[in-house]
């Protein structure tokens, strides 16, 4: 009860701020929501309307309500079979900045996290920070060795209130779930579940650090693509320290341009470097925005902040490509039959209607000039028929669905008369070929056998203490067993229909152990 009170107010707080920037929208969802949303037009000063596009206008008013709202704007952002195509695009350019809190605390948090004292671990450290958002903000600084690195400093007091923010998010989302049969498949409590762990990670700067270390491993021979190093002994749990990286923003074309780096060349690495990200390694940044990608004189590309990270199974990523590679060649039998092995959509649906579904979603878009065609988008108004045919949200697909969108746009700000997807698509024929041609088939079979074969040993093991067992302490069988091997039921009477498939079983398996003790 006091949990309802509680959230009931805060809910109501939450919607006048909404009210403020006519962003009520969203309470659409919720039960009870429009009377929510009345009390708030009455209560909240200065509501008004706006003539922004809704996405925007949430946008705004997520910035006002604090960190974790605007974290869960992110994740909004992700999704389009939610809150629509349009509304998840205004959110991708949610802007995660607030005010800076003091160098001075700063400084307080790092000496407590390190366990030395401050002049011991920096001879230089810049007291405005270059970046300060919702879970943190960075300052330069050099280090007593004469380093130039960035520190990541966690802002204080940031779990308390991030945890109470969650458990209004969880909240709404079990009321939805409760209440809303039809959006049960959304996910709605599995969505809030991901945004906690999302965050978690994010407010632990050495899992972000561990993320880093494993990107740079991951390109670390590769030229063209470059990873800012670790710096382990000042990193904390509230506190990480990385090599400094300098160079423009990778949207900056005018600087682009007078440095003489090849905007087409460019793109052709970031499209790589993607690529290789989601389909070779399965591990992506899912945060690459303009401002967290830089270009030095060489045209080398650097990449920072990692908090947001996504993840793709071997399988699912199999599965992506053969969809990207049917859609960009209009085989959409094929990408239909991706979605119904991949148990996206549900066996009892139709094939013919979902591949004239799937057609319908391609054909607008892949009729456009090929600088105009956007995958994002087109996984987007895929995603969105999902209730039709009984579709579950796939959350690991809807972050990707969001980073390519990012990825799509700045692509057109670097070339905006080529595609990313027709310059990756070489590298994907190659990737499938390698994973899906005949002697991928041969590996994995080989290694499928390899791992039975190392099995081998617990098996046979667990086989001769089962006979040795038997053989020293005899069969034990219960009464109930013994009844039905002879054709009895549980209280004595004798079963028609002759021996039954159970009984047969059984008395195989007692010849079967027979046999053990008698071969051993």
């Amino acid at each position: 009860m006091i949990r309802f009170v509680r959230n009931s107010f805060r809910l109501l707080a939450m919607a006048r701020t909404l009210a403020r920037y006519d962003a009520l929208f969203p309470l659409a969802l919720v039960p009870g929501g429009k009377l929510v949303a009345f009390l708030a037009r009455l209560t909240a000063p200065f509501s008004r309307r706006s003539d922004l596009p809704p996405g925007k206008r949430l946008a705004r008013a997520l910035e006002e309500l604090g960190p974790a709202f605007i974290k869960l704007g992110q994740t909004l952002a992700t999704r389009s079979d939610l809150i629509g195509d349009d509304v998840a695009a205004d959110l991708s350019s949610l802007q995660d900045r607030l005010p800076p809190f003091s160098a001075k605390i700063a400084k307080r948090i790092i000496t407590e996290q390190l366990d030395e004292p401050f002049d011991v671990l920096f001879a230089e450290f810049d007291e405005q920070p270059v970046a300060a958002a919702s879970i943190a903000q960075v300052h330069f600084a050099t280090t007593t060795d004469g380093r130039e690195v960035a520190v990541k400093v966690l802002r204080p007091d940031i779990k308390v209130r991030f945890a109470r923010d969650m458990d209004l998010f969880y909240w709404v989302a079990e009321i939805v779930e409760l209440t809303q049969p039809r959006l049960r498949r959304l996910k709605p409590i599995e969505t809030v579940k991901a945004l906690e762990d999302s965050v978690h990670l994010e407010m632990d700067l050495r899992f972000e650090a561990a993320a880093a270390s494993e990107f740079r491993d991951n390109f670390e021979d590769d030229p063209s693509y470059y990873i800012p190093q670790i710096d382990w002994e000042r990193t904390a749990e509230h506190v990480m320290t990385m090599e400094r990286v300098k160079g423009v923003r990778i949207d900056n074309v005018e600087a682009l341009d007078r440095m003489g780096i090849d905007r087409s060349d460019l793109l052709a690495k970031a499209a790589g470097a993607f690529f290789q990200q989601v389909f070779r390694d399965g591990f992506f940044h899912a945060d690459m925005h303009p401002g967290n990608l830089f270009v030095d004189e060489n045209g080398r590309v650097s990449l920072v902040d990692f908090g947001i990270m996504g993840r793709v199974d071997k399988q699912t990523r199999l599965y992506l490509a053969e969809m990207l590679l049917g859609f960009l060649t209009r085989d959409y039998h094929r990408v239909a039959e991706v979605h119904f092995e991949a148990g996206y959509v549900p066996r009892n649906q139709s094939l013919e209607h979902f591949q004239q579904a799937c057609r319908s979603i391609g054909e607008p878009i892949l009729g456009k000039e090929l600088a105009d065609i956007s995958v994002g988008r087109l996984l987007g108004q895929l995603f969105q028929i999902t209730e039709q045919f009984g579709m579950e949200t796939q959350p690991q697909l809807l972050m990707l669905q969001k980073t390519m969108i990012v990825a799509e746009g700045l692509s057109r700000i670097l070339s905006p008369n080529e595609n990313m997807w027709e310059l990756s698509r070489p590298l994907i024929e190659d990737w499938m070929r390698e994973n899906l041609g005949p002697e991928a088939k041969v590996k994995e079979a080989t290694l499928q056998a390899g791992t039975m074969l190392r099995r081998l040993p617990r098996v046979l093991e667990a086989a001769e203490q089962a006979s040795a067992v038997f053989t020293e302490q005899g069969l034990r069988l219960h009464p109930d067993t013994v009844a039905a091997m002879r054709g009895k039921s549980g209280n004595g009477q004798r079963k028609s229909g002759g021996v039954s498939r159970q009984t047969l079983v059984l008395w195989v398996a007692i010849a079967a152990l027979a046999v053990a003790v008698y071969l051993k």
